[in-house]
């Protein structure tokens, strides 16, 4: 379906890939907060509005009869960039609760601020189903 692209002689990344080069079906994700489907926070935990968040792209894209495993790329807009350091690991564990051990290509941008007030992190996703 894909294939990891890792430049000969570059140390292996470390929660995500460098490149991926995909042939399929797209299904692009917006961007999505750490809220439930009512549009209802839960917490206003850094991790536990992450694993909801992963959750949210997980359950849209199966409505494309896609899962976590045909993502090749995401990226997480967060409010506090030290916070997310600071919570690697906590982060590492609800990541692979939802997502499992797939890392795809990823960038993080610290934003000064999201259109939801309460939202700590936005992550928008694109998946590749193999034709």
């Amino acid at each position: 379906m894909w294939k990891v692209l890792q430049p000969e002689g570059w140390l292996e990344p470390k929660g995500y890939a460098n490149g991926i080069e995909a042939r399929g079906r797209q299904i692009y994700v917006a961007g999505m907060i750490g809220w439930n489907g009512q549009a209802q926070f839960e917490s206003d935990d850094f991790v536990a509005q992450c694993k909801q968040a992963l959750q949210n792209i997980v359950d849209t894209l199966a409505c494309a009869q896609a899962g976590p495993e045909h993502i090749v790329r995401m990226t997480w807009y967060v409010k506090n960039k030290k916070e997310y350091l600071a919570r690697a690991r906590e982060l590492g564990q609800a990541y692979q609760q939802v997502i499992g051990r797939h890392y795809p290509v990823m960038a993080l941008v610290q934003v000064a601020d999201l259109v939801e007030d309460r939202a700590l992190v936005e992550i928008e996703a694109t998946a590749v189903v193999p034709d």
